[in-house]
């Protein structure tokens, strides 16, 4: 539990001199950020995954029923996709390594806002390395297609990547066509024929 504090309090002191931030409180557990929550309404809410007792996203969709005009960005050494998508389904808005750079999450926490969801740079680099083979798929569809296979509706796609429905609606129908297809189940078939994605 030590090397939460420290984290916690390194991130407080530091957020305390940048201009327009401030940092409002810490907590050492879920039940103690709700409550400071409810009471200091803060803009965001830094949240580690890992935390003693209850686990980070059970504490973010907790921040969010307590606050919703309260954003939260969850901290974490996890960096492949299914935390991202774990993470928004929480509630988060955004997904920030810890090994990142503080300038990255400074950024992040200044951006973040509640409905939308932002994947820091450095956690996309682990997460989305293009295969050798793309069949004619850009690296965004790629991506799409990984979401479509795990089973994500297209407002679901793009609060995790970014973008609007419309922008998604088009990499999904721009997926089809490449893999000449015309749904979602055939699309995932195809897509694990060219090893486009895992079995």
């Amino acid at each position: 539990m030590d090397d939460h504090q420290c984290f916690a309090d390194l991130l407080a002191a530091s957020l305390d001199y940048v201009d327009g931030m401030r940092c409002v409180g810490t907590a050492s557990d879920a039940d103690e950020a709700v409550e400071k929550v409810r009471r200091l309404r803060p803009s965001v809410v830094v949240m580690d995954i890992q935390m003693p007792g209850t686990d980070g996203l059970a504490a973010t969709r907790a921040v969010r029923l307590a606050s919703p005009e309260t954003a939260v960005a969850v901290v974490t050494a996890h960096q492949d996709r299914e935390w991202v998508v774990r993470a928004a389904r929480a509630g988060a808005s955004a997904f920030i390594p810890k090994d990142g750079s503080l300038a990255e999450m400074i950024s992040l926490l200044k951006g973040a806002r509640p409905g939308t969801m932002q994947v820091a740079p450095s956690a996309r680099g682990s997460a989305h390395q293009d295969p050798p083979e793309d069949h004619g798929l850009t690296a965004r569809e790629r991506e799409v297609l990984g979401y479509i296979a795990q089973g994500l509706e297209v407002k679901s796609i793009a609060k995790v990547m970014g973008i609007t429905v419309h922008t998604c609606r088009s990499y999904i129908k721009s997926v089809y066509a490449t893999l000449q297809v015309s749904s979602r189940i055939a699309a995932v078939n195809r897509a694990r024929e060219l090893r486009l994605i895992a079995p």
